[in-house]
Protein backbone atom coordinates (compact mmCIF):
# COMPACT_ATOMS: atom_id res chain seq x y z
CA UNK A 1 0.00 0.00 0.00
CA UNK A 2 1.40 3.07 -0.80
CA UNK A 3 2.06 5.95 1.81
CA UNK A 4 0.08 9.07 2.26
CA UNK A 5 1.74 12.23 3.34
CA UNK A 6 0.34 13.94 6.21
CA UNK A 7 -0.85 17.47 5.19
CA UNK A 8 2.06 19.14 7.20
CA UNK A 9 4.69 17.20 5.29
CA UNK A 10 3.07 18.67 2.52
CA UNK A 11 3.34 22.19 3.19
CA UNK A 12 6.72 21.68 4.35
CA UNK A 13 7.97 19.87 0.93
CA UNK A 14 6.35 22.80 -1.02
CA UNK A 15 7.75 25.57 1.47
CA UNK A 16 11.24 24.17 0.94
CA UNK A 17 10.94 23.98 -3.14
CA UNK A 18 9.88 27.26 -3.40
CA UNK A 19 12.22 29.11 -1.24
CA UNK A 20 10.09 29.55 2.15
CA UNK A 21 11.94 27.62 4.23
CA UNK A 22 15.49 27.65 3.79
CA UNK A 23 19.10 26.77 5.80
CA UNK A 24 19.89 23.53 7.33
CA UNK A 25 18.61 24.87 10.96
CA UNK A 26 15.29 25.65 10.03
CA UNK A 27 14.23 22.73 8.18
CA UNK A 28 15.37 20.28 11.24
CA UNK A 29 12.89 22.68 13.37
CA UNK A 30 10.35 22.65 11.18
CA UNK A 31 10.85 18.99 10.82
CA UNK A 32 10.99 18.43 14.61
CA UNK A 33 7.18 20.24 14.70
CA UNK A 34 6.00 17.54 12.29
CA UNK A 35 7.35 15.25 14.34
CA UNK A 36 6.14 16.58 17.89
CA UNK A 37 2.41 17.24 16.15
CA UNK A 38 2.44 13.07 15.37
CA UNK A 39 3.21 11.85 18.69
CA UNK A 40 1.14 14.51 20.37
CA UNK A 41 -1.92 14.05 17.62
CA UNK A 42 -2.04 10.73 16.02
CA UNK A 43 -3.60 8.15 17.68
CA UNK A 44 -1.08 5.25 17.48
CA UNK A 45 -0.86 2.86 20.44
CA UNK A 46 2.50 1.76 21.00
CA UNK A 47 6.07 2.62 20.04
CA UNK A 48 6.24 0.09 17.11
CA UNK A 49 3.13 2.00 15.40
CA UNK A 50 4.77 5.18 16.03
CA UNK A 51 8.02 4.37 14.78
CA UNK A 52 6.24 3.11 11.56
CA UNK A 53 4.11 6.55 11.17
CA UNK A 54 7.79 8.58 11.78
CA UNK A 55 9.61 5.66 9.51
CA UNK A 56 6.51 6.28 6.66
CA UNK A 57 6.65 10.50 6.46
CA UNK A 58 10.63 9.97 6.75
CA UNK A 59 10.75 8.16 3.12
CA UNK A 60 8.09 10.92 1.95
CA UNK A 61 10.20 13.55 2.44
CA UNK A 62 13.17 11.51 1.55
CA UNK A 63 11.57 10.80 -1.86
CA UNK A 64 11.13 14.35 -2.09
CA UNK A 65 13.85 16.04 -0.57
CA UNK A 66 16.72 13.63 -1.37
CA UNK A 67 19.47 16.50 -0.74
CA UNK A 68 18.06 17.46 2.34
CA UNK A 69 19.62 14.70 4.84
CA UNK A 70 18.40 17.13 7.99
CA UNK A 71 14.94 15.35 8.00
CA UNK A 72 16.23 11.66 8.21
CA UNK A 73 18.70 13.08 10.69
CA UNK A 74 15.88 14.31 13.13
CA UNK A 75 13.74 10.99 12.10
CA UNK A 76 16.58 8.89 13.18
CA UNK A 77 16.31 10.72 16.74
CA UNK A 78 13.21 10.45 17.11
CA UNK A 79 13.19 6.98 16.43
CA UNK A 80 16.05 6.16 18.88
CA UNK A 81 14.59 8.21 21.71
CA UNK A 82 11.29 6.19 20.62
CA UNK A 83 13.34 2.82 21.52
CA UNK A 84 15.30 4.11 24.75
CA UNK A 85 12.12 5.85 26.42
CA UNK A 86 10.23 2.46 26.09
CA UNK A 87 13.56 0.86 27.25
CA UNK A 88 13.58 2.75 30.31
CA UNK A 89 9.62 2.62 31.11
CA UNK A 90 9.76 -1.61 30.21
CA UNK A 91 13.12 -1.46 33.27
CA UNK A 92 10.62 0.43 35.68
CA UNK A 93 7.98 -1.70 35.24
CA UNK A 94 9.74 -4.86 35.65
CA UNK A 95 11.60 -3.77 38.22
CA UNK A 96 8.67 -3.10 40.61
CA UNK A 97 7.21 -6.38 39.47
CA UNK A 98 10.25 -8.06 41.32
CA UNK A 99 11.59 -6.97 44.31
CA UNK A 100 14.52 -9.42 44.04
CA UNK A 101 15.35 -6.64 41.41
CA UNK A 102 16.11 -3.95 44.06
CA UNK A 103 19.59 -5.09 44.79
CA UNK A 104 20.76 -5.74 41.35
CA UNK A 105 24.47 -5.77 40.83
CA UNK A 106 26.32 -2.86 38.02
CA UNK A 107 27.08 -6.64 35.95
CA UNK A 108 23.86 -7.89 35.85
CA UNK A 109 22.10 -4.61 35.09
CA UNK A 110 24.37 -4.25 32.23
CA UNK A 111 23.72 -7.70 30.63
CA UNK A 112 20.11 -7.53 31.34
CA UNK A 113 20.18 -4.39 29.19
CA UNK A 114 21.67 -5.94 26.38
CA UNK A 115 19.89 -9.26 26.46
CA UNK A 116 16.55 -7.07 26.61
CA UNK A 117 17.85 -5.04 23.45
CA UNK A 118 17.83 -8.30 20.88
CA UNK A 119 13.61 -9.51 22.06
CA UNK A 120 11.98 -6.15 22.73
CA UNK A 121 8.80 -6.22 21.46
CA UNK A 122 7.96 -2.66 20.78
CA UNK A 123 3.88 -3.75 19.88
CA UNK A 124 3.08 -3.58 23.61
CA UNK A 125 1.50 -0.89 25.02
CA UNK A 126 3.26 0.98 27.37
CA UNK A 127 1.96 3.66 29.69
CA UNK A 128 3.40 7.04 29.85
CA UNK A 129 5.34 6.70 26.37
CA UNK A 130 3.92 10.01 24.64
CA UNK A 131 4.53 11.93 27.81
CA UNK A 132 8.51 10.77 28.25
CA UNK A 133 9.15 11.54 24.51
CA UNK A 134 7.49 15.20 24.56
CA UNK A 135 9.81 15.86 27.40
CA UNK A 136 12.87 14.42 25.74
CA UNK A 137 12.07 16.25 22.87
CA UNK A 138 11.92 19.72 24.87
CA UNK A 139 15.58 18.45 25.19
CA UNK A 140 16.12 18.18 21.67
CA UNK A 141 14.31 21.66 20.96
CA UNK A 142 16.79 23.17 23.44
CA UNK A 143 20.01 21.64 22.13
CA UNK A 144 19.08 22.84 18.51
CA UNK A 145 18.30 26.34 19.50
CA UNK A 146 21.68 26.78 21.16
CA UNK A 147 23.90 24.87 18.68
CA UNK A 148 24.72 28.14 16.88
CA UNK A 149 25.67 29.69 19.86
CA UNK A 150 27.62 26.74 21.43
CA UNK A 151 29.88 26.62 18.10
CA UNK A 152 30.35 30.36 18.79
CA UNK A 153 31.77 30.41 22.34
CA UNK A 154 34.40 28.37 21.02
CA UNK A 155 35.80 30.87 18.56
CA UNK A 156 38.00 32.04 21.02
CA UNK A 157 40.12 28.71 21.17
CA UNK A 158 40.22 28.27 18.03
CA UNK A 159 41.13 32.00 16.60
CA UNK A 160 44.07 34.51 17.66
CA UNK A 161 45.17 38.00 17.37
CA UNK A 162 46.49 39.13 13.90
CA UNK A 163 45.86 36.00 11.99
CA UNK A 164 44.37 35.28 8.67
CA UNK A 165 41.34 33.65 8.02
CA UNK A 166 40.35 32.00 4.93
CA UNK A 167 35.94 31.01 4.38
CA UNK A 168 34.06 30.57 1.17
CA UNK A 169 30.71 31.52 0.35
CA UNK A 170 28.12 32.38 3.14
CA UNK A 171 27.40 29.59 5.86
CA UNK A 172 25.15 31.57 9.11
CA UNK A 173 27.13 29.23 11.37
CA UNK A 174 30.71 30.69 10.00
CA UNK A 175 29.34 34.26 10.18
CA UNK A 176 28.58 34.24 13.59
CA UNK A 177 31.52 32.19 14.33
CA UNK A 178 33.70 34.58 13.00
CA UNK A 179 31.45 37.49 14.55
CA UNK A 180 32.18 36.45 17.76
CA UNK A 181 36.04 36.27 17.25
CA UNK A 182 35.96 39.79 15.81
CA UNK A 183 34.63 40.98 18.99
CA UNK A 184 37.38 39.33 20.88
CA UNK A 185 40.42 39.20 19.11
CA UNK A 186 42.18 42.76 17.18
CA UNK A 187 43.48 43.19 14.28
CA UNK A 188 42.25 39.95 11.70
CA UNK A 189 42.55 39.95 8.52
CA UNK A 190 39.39 37.82 6.82
CA UNK A 191 39.52 36.39 3.61
CA UNK A 192 36.27 35.47 1.69
CA UNK A 193 36.25 33.51 -1.52
CA UNK A 194 32.95 34.42 -3.74
CA UNK A 195 31.78 31.35 -4.46
CA UNK A 196 30.86 31.72 -7.96
CA UNK A 197 28.63 31.59 -9.44
CA UNK A 198 26.01 32.77 -6.71
CA UNK A 199 28.92 34.97 -5.26
CA UNK A 200 27.62 34.34 -1.65
CA UNK A 201 30.19 35.17 -0.57
CA UNK A 202 29.92 39.12 -1.01
CA UNK A 203 27.08 38.74 0.83
CA UNK A 204 29.47 37.77 4.53
CA UNK A 205 32.12 40.13 3.40
CA UNK A 206 28.99 42.91 3.65
CA UNK A 207 27.79 41.43 6.98
CA UNK A 208 31.61 40.98 8.51
CA UNK A 209 32.85 44.86 7.30
CA UNK A 210 30.52 45.70 9.02
CA UNK A 211 32.21 45.01 12.82
CA UNK A 212 35.36 47.14 14.02
CA UNK A 213 38.37 46.33 14.00
CA UNK A 214 38.56 43.80 11.29
CA UNK A 215 39.79 43.53 7.34
CA UNK A 216 37.79 42.03 4.75
CA UNK A 217 39.31 40.85 1.10
CA UNK A 218 36.82 39.65 -1.21
CA UNK A 219 38.67 36.88 -3.76
CA UNK A 220 37.84 35.23 -7.06
CA UNK A 221 37.64 31.10 -6.69
CA UNK A 222 40.66 31.26 -8.90
CA UNK A 223 43.19 33.04 -6.38
CA UNK A 224 41.83 30.75 -3.92
CA UNK A 225 45.53 28.52 -4.03
CA UNK A 226 47.35 32.22 -4.84
CA UNK A 227 46.03 33.57 -1.59
CA UNK A 228 46.18 30.09 0.56
CA UNK A 229 50.27 30.46 1.48
CA UNK A 230 49.14 33.49 3.67
CA UNK A 231 46.43 31.94 5.51
CA UNK A 232 46.74 30.91 9.30
CA UNK A 233 43.63 28.85 8.82
CA UNK A 234 40.13 28.17 6.64
CA UNK A 235 37.04 27.81 8.31
CA UNK A 236 34.20 26.91 6.28
CA UNK A 237 30.65 25.65 7.06
CA UNK A 238 29.21 22.66 5.53
CA UNK A 239 25.68 21.08 3.98
CA UNK A 240 26.35 17.67 5.43
CA UNK A 241 28.78 15.31 7.10
CA UNK A 242 28.61 11.67 6.23
CA UNK A 243 29.31 9.09 7.76
CA UNK A 244 33.17 8.30 7.02
CA UNK A 245 33.88 11.89 8.02
CA UNK A 246 33.71 13.30 4.56
CA UNK A 247 31.66 16.49 3.56
CA UNK A 248 28.98 17.63 1.32
CA UNK A 249 29.32 21.47 1.42
CA UNK A 250 29.11 24.21 -0.95
CA UNK A 251 30.58 23.75 -4.56
CA UNK A 252 34.06 25.57 -4.34
CA UNK A 253 34.82 23.80 -1.17
CA UNK A 254 37.20 20.94 -2.45
CA UNK A 255 39.18 23.46 -3.87
CA UNK A 256 39.72 24.84 -0.67
CA UNK A 257 40.57 21.68 1.07
CA UNK A 258 43.08 21.09 -1.70
CA UNK A 259 44.88 24.34 -1.44
CA UNK A 260 44.80 24.08 2.36
CA UNK A 261 46.35 20.71 2.17
CA UNK A 262 49.47 21.67 -0.35
CA UNK A 263 50.40 25.02 2.54
CA UNK A 264 49.50 22.55 5.24
CA UNK A 265 46.75 24.86 6.55
CA UNK A 266 44.17 23.73 9.03
CA UNK A 267 40.89 23.03 7.72
CA UNK A 268 37.68 23.61 10.43
CA UNK A 269 34.49 22.54 9.50
CA UNK A 270 31.56 24.02 11.87
CA UNK A 271 29.01 21.16 11.87
CA UNK A 272 25.83 21.63 14.62
CA UNK A 273 25.17 17.31 15.69
CA UNK A 274 21.85 17.48 13.45
CA UNK A 275 24.12 17.54 10.44
CA UNK A 276 25.67 14.42 11.14
CA UNK A 277 24.05 11.77 8.50
CA UNK A 278 25.15 8.20 8.32
CA UNK A 279 25.21 7.87 4.98
CA UNK A 280 28.37 7.29 2.49
CA UNK A 281 28.77 8.61 -0.68
CA UNK A 282 28.27 5.43 -2.85
CA UNK A 283 24.90 5.65 -0.68
CA UNK A 284 23.42 8.78 -1.60
CA UNK A 285 20.65 8.94 -4.95
CA UNK A 286 21.04 12.33 -5.59
CA UNK A 287 24.49 13.81 -3.67
CA UNK A 288 24.65 16.75 -5.99
CA UNK A 289 22.27 19.30 -7.61
CA UNK A 290 22.84 21.35 -10.57
CA UNK A 291 22.04 24.53 -10.14
CA UNK A 292 20.89 27.65 -13.00
CA UNK A 293 23.75 28.10 -15.48
CA UNK A 294 21.82 31.46 -16.39
CA UNK A 295 25.25 32.85 -14.07
CA UNK A 296 27.72 31.02 -15.97
CA UNK A 297 26.78 31.92 -19.33
CA UNK A 298 23.41 34.07 -20.13
CA UNK A 299 21.24 31.81 -22.68
CA UNK A 300 21.37 34.48 -25.16
CA UNK A 301 24.86 34.34 -25.36
CA UNK A 302 25.95 32.70 -28.87
CA UNK A 303 28.52 30.32 -26.93
CA UNK A 304 25.07 29.03 -24.86
CA UNK A 305 24.11 27.84 -28.61
CA UNK A 306 26.63 25.39 -28.49
CA UNK A 307 28.17 24.94 -25.21
CA UNK A 308 27.15 22.32 -22.68
CA UNK A 309 27.03 24.12 -19.17
CA UNK A 310 26.97 22.46 -15.58
CA UNK A 311 26.47 24.37 -12.54
CA UNK A 312 27.03 21.85 -9.37
CA UNK A 313 26.00 23.00 -6.17
CA UNK A 314 28.04 20.84 -3.96
CA UNK A 315 31.44 19.14 -3.77
CA UNK A 316 32.41 16.01 -1.88
CA UNK A 317 35.66 16.59 0.38
CA UNK A 318 37.09 13.84 1.63
CA UNK A 319 37.72 13.57 5.36
CA UNK A 320 41.69 13.50 4.77
CA UNK A 321 41.35 16.68 3.85
CA UNK A 322 39.48 18.34 7.20
CA UNK A 323 41.31 18.88 10.30
CA UNK A 324 38.59 19.18 12.78
CA UNK A 325 35.07 19.48 13.53
CA UNK A 326 33.48 21.66 15.51
CA UNK A 327 30.02 20.86 16.59
CA UNK A 328 27.98 21.64 19.35
CA UNK A 329 29.22 19.80 21.88
CA UNK A 330 32.79 20.69 21.20
CA UNK A 331 35.89 19.14 19.07
CA UNK A 332 36.43 15.96 17.23
CA UNK A 333 38.58 14.69 14.70
CA UNK A 334 37.19 13.44 11.08
CA UNK A 335 37.90 9.99 12.31
CA UNK A 336 35.57 10.14 15.85
CA UNK A 337 32.23 10.84 13.21
CA UNK A 338 31.61 7.00 13.45
CA UNK A 339 31.28 7.28 17.58
CA UNK A 340 28.85 10.38 17.34
CA UNK A 341 27.12 8.80 15.09
CA UNK A 342 26.54 5.95 17.47
CA UNK A 343 25.77 7.70 20.32
CA UNK A 344 22.69 10.07 17.85
CA UNK A 345 21.36 7.07 15.80
CA UNK A 346 19.72 3.18 16.89
CA UNK A 347 21.79 0.85 14.26
CA UNK A 348 18.22 -0.31 13.28
CA UNK A 349 17.80 3.04 11.91
CA UNK A 350 20.54 3.88 9.52
CA UNK A 351 18.37 2.76 7.35
CA UNK A 352 14.72 3.94 7.46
Amino acid sequence: MREQPLKEVTQLIHAIKVGLVEGSYGITNKTLDIFKYIIISKSWKNADALMQIVRAQCRILQAALPQETVTSNIARRILKLTREEFDLLHAKVQHFADDSQASLSLHKLVTQTSESNVSVDYSVPQQGLREALLDHLQEVETELETSSENICVQAEEHIHSSEIILTLGHSRSVENFLKRAIKKRQFLTIIVAECAPACRGHNLAASLAAEKNVEIIVIPDAAIFAMMSRVNKVIIGTHSVLANGGLRAACGAYTVALAAKHYSVPVIVLAPMYKLSPLHLCEQDAFNMVGCAEDVIPYDSIPAREAKVYSPMFDYVPPELVTLFISNTGGHAPSYVYRLLTELYHPEDLEI
